[in-house]
């Protein structure tokens, strides 16, 4: 079932977390076990007191941090089964709500938000370009949107991604993201886990067969390196003229 505002041609399914949302969420307490996105994003984009947007929520794991400092919190999520489980995780949280949308088209009137936070959701390079202007229209003068992407140029995690997507240019995707005004910083991340099954397993969702019995070949004990780019474009808060 998709709701009104939500057209199938708008959805790209999520190759991990909409086939395995448990699995996902092992993955998810696995990452950035030092947090060094928030330390970035902190830095970057300040959300205390202001109304935030977490674009592509999944099943909200990361609306309760927002929710701790901001003043508002909306998830948006095309996946129905998705948005069920971030607003059971969300239910006692009053400054949060979650509604069904895409990137595309969100489900919220111009200009109402302070951050748009977007994390491996969507804007993944070249091709993104909608998504860019709704989080624009719902951005307020001097809000920021926020892209937290992985880097396919580090190591191993970039090897893996690059061997299951010889198409994937992660200078380009740099060049495109530097076109489109932003600006991005590393977060050099550990992702550790409690035991190899849960890291097996969550290799085995991320890659191909064949790339992640190599990646688990190549791994040894509960953690390894990932790189991440956090990229951040401030919407101009005042009258921008085209010869600046």
């Amino acid at each position: 079932m998709l709701l009104a505002g939500v057209r199938p041609d708008d959805v790209v399914p999520s190759p991990n977390i909409w086939h395995w949302p448990e699995l996902y969420e092992v993955e998810n307490r696995a990452q950035d076990v030092d947090g060094e996105i928030w330390r970035v994003l902190a830095e970057r984009c300040e959300w205390t007191g202001l109304d935030v947007l977490d674009l592509g929520c999944g099943d909200g794991f990361h609306l309760p941090r927002f929710a701790e400092t901001a003043r508002a919190v909306h998830g948006v999520e095309p996946h129905i089964p998705l948005v069920r489980r971030a607003r059971q995780r969300v239910a006692n949280l009053s400054s949060v709500e979650v509604m069904v949308g895409a990137a595309q088209r969100i489900p919220l009137p111009d200009a109402c938000v302070d951050v748009v936070h977007a994390r491996t959701a969507y804007f993944f390079g070249p091709g993104c370009e909608p998504g860019l202007a709704e989080a624009d229209r719902v951005l307020r003068p001097g809000g920021v949107l926020a892209i937290v992407d992985l880097d396919g140029r580090g190591v191993p995690y970039g090897d893996w991604l690059r061997a299951d997507l010889p198409k994937y240019d992660p200078v380009k995707i740099e060049e495109f993201f530097a076109d489109e005004g932003f600006d991005s910083r590393d977060a050099g991340t550990t992702w550790r886990f409690e035991n190899r099954k849960s890291l097996e397993a969550v290799l085995r969702i991320e890659f191909s067969a064949p790339v992640a019995a190599k990646a688990i070949a190549s791994v040894g004990g509960l953690s390894f390196p990932v790189g991440y780019r956090v990229r951040t474009r401030r919407k101009p808060s005042g009258l921008v003229h085209p010869d600046r």
